[in-house]
């Protein structure tokens, strides 16, 4: 059996899909020939992608990390992916087994792979749901107490919800489901002056997933957190972001900020 038919036995597909190329990224082995086809296409146009991933998920370990110091001990991780090694419930349980997590994903194949992962691990949840749908995200994580803090993580995945779904409100909707003390985090591509020729390059290659990418400013981005105070030291390159070590400079940019009443 060859490998593209090996990955459709699998569940795989012909198109590629941006959670399991990330998840290729990271060296994960989640994904099938046509996201590796994908990734390696837009590391040709944008050597730094993959490094830009994994400084990705050394912030949202960085972040997991905060907000548990910071006393939180419920976590909603929106289009959460495949929970691939580092995820947020393995960071979570070794701190406090206790700690409550649940992820969304509306992508199939994400979510079936994470059931399988999950199985049989305590406080810990996917559902499968639009994270465009407030509503219906909250009505099934049915894990978490809306009565205590919660962190909401919307970690690398808002770069691929166009204007038209208002991302805005979006977060907006779910910022007015939480109670005092709860928290935002989220990393998104930031590009504030005028991208070069070649980046359209590596647009092209998102246009073929179900998920384009939309470039915003860091005002836009700004705009997400609907004035809620900012963490020090604010919206700023993930790899600067408390950063434990020296790191590459990113073009994704990501903040925390508290929920206050």
């Amino acid at each position: 059996m060859s490998v593209p038919d090996a990955d459709r036995a699998l569940g795989g597909t012909d198109q590629p899909n941006a959670a399991r190329m990330y998840d290729y990224f990271l060296g994960g082995s989640h994904n099938f020939a046509a996201d590796r086809s994908a990734a390696d296409g837009l590391l040709r146009v944008a050597p730094d992608a993959r490094a830009n991933a994994r400084e990705n998920r050394a912030f949202l370990r960085r972040v997991v990390g905060y907000l548990l110091g910071a006393g939180v001990r419920q976590f909603l991780d929106l289009g959460s992916g495949i929970p691939t090694a580092g995820n947020v419930h393995e960071i979570t349980h070794a701190t406090d087994p206790e700690a409550r997590v649940t992820y969304v994903d509306v992508e199939p194949i994400a979510v079936e792979t994470s059931r399988v992962l999950l199985a049989g691990v305590p406080n810990a949840e996917i559902v499968h749901a639009d994270l465009r749908e407030p509503s219906t995200v909250l009505k099934r994580a049915t894990l978490l107490d809306r009565t205590q803090p919660i962190a909401v993580l919307a970690v690398s995945v808002l770069h691929f919800v166009p204007e038209s779904d208002d991302p805005t409100g979006v977060l907006g909707a779910y910022l007015d489901a939480l109670v005092d003390g709860s928290y935002l985090a989220l990393s998104h591509v930031v590009v504030d002056e005028a991208p070069p020729p070649e980046s359209e390059d590596g647009l092209a290659v998102y246009r073929r997933t179900a998920t384009p990418v939309t470039l915003r400013n860091s005002g836009q981005v700004t705009a997400f957190f609907h004035g809620h105070p900012l963490a020090e030291p604010g919206l700023v390159p993930v790899s600067d972001w408390r950063a434990d070590g020296p790191a590459e400079p990113s073009a994704i940019h990501g903040a925390v900020a508290r929920v206050t009443l």
